[in-house]
């Protein structure tokens, strides 16, 4: 089934794949304010953990199987880490080096996500920096090799303040560690549609790289993939953030208990606050003006309503139609967009526009939106000014020069 991406040419999908990653990243920041409110710091550090830890495994082997470089060594690893809204390009801005095919580093020239948190304090830095990537990247790793071990050389807190670079860590195979073993939610995501879809494969005949599995380089070019290689990885991506989401609602329905409105609200403030500031990049990556049918446009190729296969939506000019599909089946964003529940529709059309709304009617699983000019122009809400605390939020790529990493 073709993709929504695909009618989009390949210098757009150039811009908007890394866009992609960077939104993906920005889930967390968007849903750990609300956590840290519901149920404080320690339960939200775990939150944090069981939410990477149940997601990380899975959509990076889809990826490695999408772009044909599965492995089991730490090129593989670091070319997963590429391709990973846990690590977004330049934002995250990890820097490799391989000694062999068993041993590396990589180390952190620039790190948005220390940036964001060491206003809060050291104890909120030592709680991402340690609490929560110890077990994350070895989650990460062992999507490519139970055994793989990353381990840090130094990392914040920063002494002196301005150290550089932000970070350092070593990546060892073992063959003698008694290897990661995957948190019981990871099971869980495992039997998801999202975990599960089977998207189109790549179109090995046309102009561009259509995969990664070449020489591990120490950033991706993504100007040098062809349409379809660009088009899968931008369905990849999109499905690595509802993963993320299916797995962020597990850690939370299990601190909520059966408090459903607790539940509820979490996980609609998180998205509410994503879904804006995903699309007020995307808009401006596009070039999209700020009209009614364009702002339908953002939602139709925004993360929450894609990929096709695993969203049913059929837009015409400014009206959008939704119909029950794999994505209600997950649970996830989809069932919290309904004609009772607008918001994460309105957020994203007011990130186009402030002057523009949604009108939603039908059911809970089979509606339709159309978007609406109103005389007044509608203050940011307050889930989306908490996301946009993250410097991601306003981040700009800039060109860089692609070296390939060879083994030493």
């Amino acid at each position: 089934m073709p993709s929504r991406y695909a009618r989009l040419s390949r210098e757009r999908l150039a811009t908007l794949v890394p866009e992609l990653l960077l939104v993906g990243h920005l889930i967390d920041r968007a849903g750990m304010p609300f956590c840290l409110e519901a149920w404080g710091q320690d339960e939200m550090t775990r939150i944090a953990i069981e939410e990477w830890a149940a997601a990380s495994p899975i959509y990076t082997r889809r990826m490695q199987r999408a772009l044909r470089f599965e492995g089991d060594d730490v090129p593989t690893i670091f070319k997963g880490m590429q391709l990973d809204i846990g690590a977004p390009p330049q934002f995250m801005d990890f820097r490799y080096s391989v000694t062999d095919p068993w041993h590396g580093a990589f180390h952190l020239d620039h790190c948005g996500a220390l940036l964001d948190v060491e206003p809060m304090g050291p104890a909120m830095v030592k709680n991402m920096c340690h609490d929560i990537e110890d077990p994350t990247f070895d989650a990460t790793a062992v999507a490519t090799n139970p055994k793989a071990q990353v381990r840090p050389i130094h990392r914040p807190p920063r002494v002196p303040s301005d150290r550089r670079p932000h970070c350092a860590w070593t990546v060892e195979i073992d063959p003698d560690s008694p290897g990661v073993e995957g948190i019981p939610a990871l099971a869980v995501n495992e039997r998801s549609h999202a975990a599960t879809l089977v998207l189109d494969d790549i179109d090995p005949d046309q102009e561009g790289l259509g995969d990664y599995s070449g020489v591990l380089v120490s950033d991706l070019d993504f100007d040098a993939f062809s349409h379809s290689a660009l088009v899968r990885m931008a369905d990849e991506v999109v499905l690595q953030q509802h993963l993320l989401n299916l797995s962020f609602q597990l850690a939370v329905r299990e601190r909520a208990g059966g408090d459903g409105d607790l539940f509820h609200r979490v996980a609609l403030r998180q998205l509410i606050g994503h879904a804006g500031v995903a699309a007020e990049r995307l808009h401006r990556a596009l070039g999209l003006t700020d009209s009614a049918q364009d702002a339908a446009e953002v939602i139709e190729l925004h993360p929450l309503m894609n990929p096709l296969p695993y969203v049913d939506l059929v837009r015409d000019g400014e009206t959008i139609t939704v119909s029950r599909s794999l994505a209600h089946e997950d649970g996830g964003w989809l069932p919290l967009c309904t004609p009772g529940t607008p918001d994460a529709l309105r957020s994203i059309v007011r990130a186009v526009n402030p002057y523009l709304d949604v009108d939603v009617t039908g059911t809970d699983t089979e509606w339709t939106a159309r978007v609406v000019l109103t005389g007044t122009a509608a203050p940011e809400s307050g889930e989306v000014a908490v996301t946009k605390f993250s410097k991601g939020a306003d981040f700009r790529f800039e060109p860089r020069e692609t070296l390939p990493l060879f083994v030493k």
